[in-house]
């Protein structure tokens, strides 16, 4: 290689913001996960909402809704193989490439999902067919995190990487809000029987629209000077995958484990929440999900006030203080979300997702900082995702279980247990703040 080109290498990461407007990059980098949210966090909606009673036998409603939540863990079982499947190409094909198709993926099972006949019409096909699209909304979800997250980060300048890896985690809270507001002005606006017959599924199939947008965004990218220079230094590794479970495995597996209560605080608050206040502390379906929409703008707080910190103080010090409080609101969440008092349910909603924000804003960085740029994207995507089988994918299901078992003061204890885990995960990182990627 010339001199020349040696230098427009060693160059190259150091003028990147300028060569691509950050603007771009960052809306390329939310608007995509934003999408992906929504379509994730519809069915995690419809599924404390209609699901049961929609694709499963008449009978008992409790054992509808824990079939639900059963199909909800369907996607975070896939995700890992999404994660895996798309970081391969990722890290050897481009980011760009592979972005388009998880969303492609993920938008095509969503709109498909809005499209299927009831278990009253076609028996015991409409929740096969229900299993099978929400496995693909898992494999689309899985490539979808790390891409983003990596667009923003290899983009970044230096000390700015946590602010920038904000973005990709502000799709959840939008996403969030624009799913619970859908179905929340559905709610308004028909009977229970119109909203249960065809209601539910507006939200699916409009999906594709929003699918054409994150598209026409995301067309427009160019691969991230990280990448490129690290393409022109050697190939791509042949199997990133067995890389990151042979060179980077303590990595991995801190990095999973320090998802594990980010998720299960989430879940726990929203999904598992709205289902034991609707259908045991009575509150009306909008009721509850006008709570959830104003405790999201909490959460939405947490993320980039979380992000500024983690680049002032580091990843390690932000994270394990928002673990403490994690922990501390797991305690109190029988008092408060069992009281059935309007006041108390909002405010143990608010308080959730804002721990949830607090430690969801350092991930986006510190993730893909665990990871070398050769296996970044399979690195980043599969931890993300393993921890969301830990943290999530049973946690709606384990949650109702253990209150109907002994109440909802369980539920507060499994969630801190999940902080506990996290806590000691997070100590025993590294911190990466001043870490170069490379």
């Amino acid at each position: 290689m010339s001199q020349t080109a040696t230098r427009q290498t060693a160059t190259r990461p150091t003028t990147a913001p300028e060569a691509v407007p950050a603007a771009r990059i960052l809306i390329a980098s939310f608007v995509g996960t934003a999408i992906e949210f929504y379509d994730f966090y519809v069915y995690a909606t419809a599924a404390a909402l209609v699901i049961g009673p929609i694709f499963f036998p008449p009978g008992d409603p409790a054992v509808q809704t824990l079939a639900a939540f059963a199909t909800f863990s369907i996607a975070f079982i896939a995700r890992p193989m999404g994660a895996a499947f798309f970081g391969h190409f990722g890290d050897r094909v481009g980011r760009k490439a592979t972005l388009v198709a998880s969303l492609m993926i993920m938008g095509l099972s969503t709109v498909l999902i809005g499209c299927l006949p009831s278990y009253a019409t076609a028996g015991w096909w409409a929740p096969l067919a229900l299993c099978v699209l929400r496995f693909g909304q898992g494999v689309g979800f899985g490539g979808e995190w790390g891409g983003a997250a990596l667009l923003a980060v290899e983009n970044a300048p230096p000390g700015r990487r946590a602010l920038y890896g904000i973005f990709p985690q502000l799709g959840a809270p939008v996403g969030f809000i624009t799913a619970n507001l859908g179905f929340l002005g559905l709610a308004l606006a028909l009977s229970p029987a119109d909203f249960q017959a065809w209601g539910w599924r507006i939200p699916f199939l409009a999906s594709a629209a929003l699918v054409g947008v994150g598209l026409y965004v995301r067309l427009k990218l160019t691969e991230t000077p990280v990448f490129k220079a690290a393409l022109e230094k050697a190939a791509p590794e042949r199997v990133p995958l067995a890389v990151i479970f042979t060179k980077y495995i303590r990595s991995t597996l801190l990095g999973t484990f320090a998802m594990v209560a980010c998720y299960a605080v989430f879940y726990l608050s929203t999904v598992f929440a709205l289902s034991y206040g609707v259908a045991t502390l009575g509150f009306t379906r909008p009721t509850f999900l006008l709570f959830e929409c104003v405790a999201v703008l909490f959460m939405g707080l947490g993320i980039p006030l979380s992000g500024w910190a983690a680049d002032r103080y580091g990843r390690r010090p932000v994270l394990l203080s928002g673990l403490i409080f994690t922990a501390s609101l797991g305690l109190v969440m029988g008092p408060m979300l069992g009281s059935g008092q309007g006041g108390l349910v909002l405010g143990f909603l608010c308080l959730g997702l804002f721990a949830m924000g607090w430690l969801f804003g350092p991930m986006g960085a510190l993730l893909p900082e665990l990871f070398p740029t050769r296996v970044r994207y399979t690195g980043a995507s599969v931890t993300y995702n393993l921890a969301g089988i830990l943290g999530a994918s049973a946690a709606p299901y384990l949650a109702q279980r253990l209150s109907e078992w002994g109440g909802v003061g369980w539920v507060g204890l499994y969630l801190a247990v999940a902080a506990g885990i996290s806590f000691v995960a997070v100590a025993l990182m590294q911190e990466t703040k001043e870490k170069a990627i490379q």
